[in-house]
């Protein structure tokens, strides 16, 4: 047996034991630990370590796997409306057309390696620069629970978009041209059947990961095999599995081992070069341009109808750089087409774009409350179906957040009150299926503070039951309801026991622990019978 590869193992595990050290350091100051893996990049660079094979390898399938994840949350009626694909492109437009236009600028100043620019590497950066990281993004939206929310629906379809651009650049960009046997790629699409009663009868386990790896990898090598690029096999394997109703299981399982593989691929890129004072300074003033990307988003947004926080929340989670534009510049200088020295200056620019974002994340809700006047000139008179604020009525009991917690909760409150107890829950799909099964279910994001302005006018609430997936968006509801000068009693649900006291300082009255009292509330169940 060749052990030979072991070697080469053996000879990066150090490489990713000071990588995880890194990416916990960027974790502990609030950046995504992709931060520290480029930092550690640079480290092992400045102490003349060279990417080994191993790593190549681990960068290669980090990519793949990443277009393939990108594929499964294609959703086509999210990408048909015009707040994703019109702004996606006029925004992508804009930003070429302006950083181009700065980057010439900065050259003909004389700044330091602006200088050495060529037009045509000019664009091609430009163009890099358009993209916000889906990583860092769905990365945000998790922690706050606003994956279903409007803003976080539209800031996922515009990262979409924009991927698909990006692999359509990096289809291109080999210069291959596919044989006839391109073909055969239309049985893909008549394989989809197979695949899919394939996927039904794939467990929750480890033949789930192992189903998706071979679809992955199998799409890509096809793809290669007929002289296409393979990344977009990738791509297309995801998509033809996207409507599936387990797609998005499948995309959560794959998830940690996509993160895994990019470590590869962000250490390669810090292990491509040393940054120079020149690289730093040029990466800081590249840096400093995502404030034109920000502002645009939102006047965009705000222009398509959107309310003026959907269109600042969407905003601010898209203001960063993304790994696709490392990707870009990483390809570019491949060909020859971009000196060395700035892939070293964007992936400073993504770092800092990254710290940039994480604070103005933090504080977006905050600076809308306090600014609301002044944001809300610049929305239209006329708004989206679903980004209207929304009236409770004459309800006396609200809950809010419609999963299995808040639907038993809703359940339970309605057999003992009647049909005074109204639902709210911020994913369209799940509202109707509640609508449709006789529940009174609202389209809402509580964590807005113009619904409870909305509510607080003529509400009847006496009860707020928050049955929210996680601890911040619960504390996101409740600053919101003090901010609002909101007087009702809430009682919240904690996942941990660490988050019953923070729950309770911000105002819960009584706070459920659903895992330690799950049992009693089983034993009275069973007793009742």
């Amino acid at each position: 047996m060749d052990f030979e590869w072991v070697a080469i193992a053996l000879g990066d595990v150090a490489w990713i034991a000071v990588a995880f050290a890194f990416g916990l350091l960027a974790r502990t100051v609030g950046l995504p630990p992709l931060v520290g893996f480029l930092a550690t990049g640079f480290l092992l660079h400045a102490q003349g370590i060279a990417s080994g094979e191993m790593l190549q390898k681990l960068a290669d399938l980090g990519i793949t796997l990443l277009l393939f994840t990108v594929g499964l949350k294609i959703n086509l009626p999210t990408l048909a409306r015009p707040q994703v694909w019109a702004v996606a492109g006029l925004h992508g437009l804009l930003i070429v057309l302006l950083f181009d236009a700065g980057l010439m600028a900065l050259a003909m100043i004389g700044l330091p390696l602006f200088s050495e620019l060529t037009p045509q590497a000019s664009t091609l950066i430009a163009f890099a620069l358009t993209f916000s990281s889906t990583v860092f993004v769905v990365k945000v939206l998790e922690e706050r629970g606003e994956m279903r929310s409007l803003h976080g629906r539209i800031a996922v379809g515009i990262l979409i978009f924009q991927d698909l651009v990006a692999v359509g650049f990096l289809a291109v960009s080999d210069g291959k041209v596919p044989s006839l046997w391109a073909l055969s790629l239309i049985l893909l699409f008549l394989l989809r059947p197979i695949l899919f009663r394939i996927l039904n009868r794939v467990d929750h386990g480890e033949l789930l990961v192992l189903y998706a790896f071979v679809l992955a990898l199998g799409g890509a090598e096809w793809f290669e095999m007929v002289g296409l690029k393979g990344d977009l096999g990738a791509l297309v394997a995801g998509v033809l599995l996207a409507k599936h109703p387990r797609s998005p299981e499948m995309a959560r399982t794959m998830l940690g081992f996509k993160d895994l593989f990019l470590l590869g691929f962000f250490l390669s890129i810090g292990l491509s070069g040393q940054p120079t004072v020149e690289t730093f300074l040029a990466g800081a003033v590249i840096a400093l341009f995502v404030g034109v990307k920000s502002v645009l988003y939102f006047l965009l947004l705000a222009r398509f109808r959107l309310r003026a926080r959907t269109s600042l929340l969407a905003a601010s989670t898209l203001t960063n750089y993304s790994e696709f534009g490392l990707i870009v510049v990483a390809v570019s200088v491949s060909n020859g087409w971009i000196d060395t020295q700035w892939l070293i200056a964007m992936a400073i620019a993504v770092s800092l774009s990254f710290a940039m974002s994480a604070l103005l994340n933090e504080r977006s809700n905050r600076l809308y409350a306090r600014y609301r006047t002044r944001w809300q000139r610049w929305q239209q008179n006329e708004r989206l179906a679903d980004d209207l604020p929304l009236d409770t009525g004459d309800a006396t009991i609200v809950v809010i957040g419609m999963g299995r917690v808040g639907t038993g909760a809703y359940d339970e409150m309605r057999r003992r009150k009647g049909e005074t107890v109204v639902g709210v829950d911020s994913d369209p799909v799940k509202v109707r299926q509640h609508q449709d099964a006789g529940r009174k279910v609202l389209l809402g994001d509580p964590s807005d503070a113009d619904f409870w302005d909305r509510v607080s006018k003529t509400h009847s609430v006496r009860l707020l039951m928050l049955a929210l997936p996680n601890l911040g968006i619960n504390l996101s509801v409740l600053e919101q309801l003090e901010m609002s000068h909101f007087d009702v009693r809430v009682a919240a649900t904690a996942r941990y026991p660490d988050d019953v006291e923070p729950l309770e300082q911000a105002g819960a009255s009584t706070v459920y622990n659903i895992y330690t009292e799950a049992g009693a509330g089983f034993a009275a169940h069973v007793t009742g019978e």
